[in-house]
């Protein structure tokens, strides 16, 4: 797409974005819900919403940033999002995107959490989403409501948020590794980069994201690889720029992370 094209889509999309909040906003139903597509490269500012969030991404692979973090949703995941917390997101592809609100008196949320989307839950949304084009019933709306309600407590979270520390020289640290992955990074390294012992480094990590220094650098290799895998990069050809010296060490990885081989993961997703 052009770059003039693509300001002129997002123009659109902002006005329909500003539009669709006030419309939550404003909903006397407990579930809203809502389809959009967007395209590669597409930005929402900073924003946020009354009613708790299930941002999901049907297709392609989207960033989400608070100041405490960053969450990535690939196909197949959704990321919900607690009523009131501030958010902006990115998408690294053309991204066809269901989203379901809920009042918050009816489905909280503590923090941002992602999760994998069940079969159950994608054709529960999907029928809200249609709805919107051609009403059900009430009782049949209803229905829905409350089984996509009741689903969405059991969908199983997956590691794909990244905690970000607010320390400006970790932060660097952490932002530079995400441009450039190394599997074998090692906590001496850094800490050496930031003048301190191993032994406060590994205290400030922790402090600073609320994981070990090796949780943090398996999720942030598995975090740089999903857009590239996405893209239809080659498992191996990944595998290697996170920095792993084979595709079995990133496949064991991958496997033990998200439940699936990174082909299996990719072609389940597709379908």
């Amino acid at each position: 797409m052009r770059r003039a094209d693509l300001s002129d889509v997002s123009t659109i999309l902002d006005n329909e974005h500003a539009q669709s909040l006030d419309l939550i906003d404003d909903a006397a139903e407990p579930v809203v819900a809502l389809g959009r597509l967007y395209p590669a490269g597409f930005r929402v500012p900073l924003h946020s919403h009354t009613k708790t969030q299930l941002w999901c991404a049907r297709r392609g692979v989207v960033l989400v940033n608070t100041t405490d973090g960053r969450w990535m949703i690939p196909p197949g995941h959704g990321l919900i999002i607690p009523a009131g917390l501030e958010h902006a997101t990115e998408m690294f592809s053309e991204v066809d995107m269901h989203s379901i609100y809920v009042d918050p008196s009816v489905a909280g949320a503590s923090g941002p959490k992602v999760v994998e989307i069940t079969g159950l839950a994608k054709s529960l949304m999907e029928e809200l989403v249609m709805g919107n084009l051609r009403p059900h019933s009430t009782r049949r709306q209803r229905l829905i409501m409350d089984l996509l309600l009741d689903e969405i407590s059991h969908l199983p979270e997956r590691p794909l948020g990244l905690p970000f520390p607010d320390d400006p020289r970790l932060a660097r640290l952490c932002r530079r590794f995400l441009k450039a992955p190394a599997a074998n990074a090692g906590i001496d390294d850094w800490a050496a980069d930031m003048s301190m012992s191993r032994r406060s480094f590994t205290r400030l990590f922790r402090s600073q994201t609320g994981v070990s220094f090796v949780t943090w650098r398996q999720q942030a290799c598995l975090f740089a690889s999903l857009p590239k895998l996405a893209a239809g990069e080659p498992v191996t050809n990944v595998a290697l720029d996170a920095g792993y010296e084979n595709i079995a060490a990133f496949t064991t990885m991958f496997r033990r992370m998200l439940g699936h081989s990174p082909s299996t993961y990719l072609r389940t997703r597709s379908s």
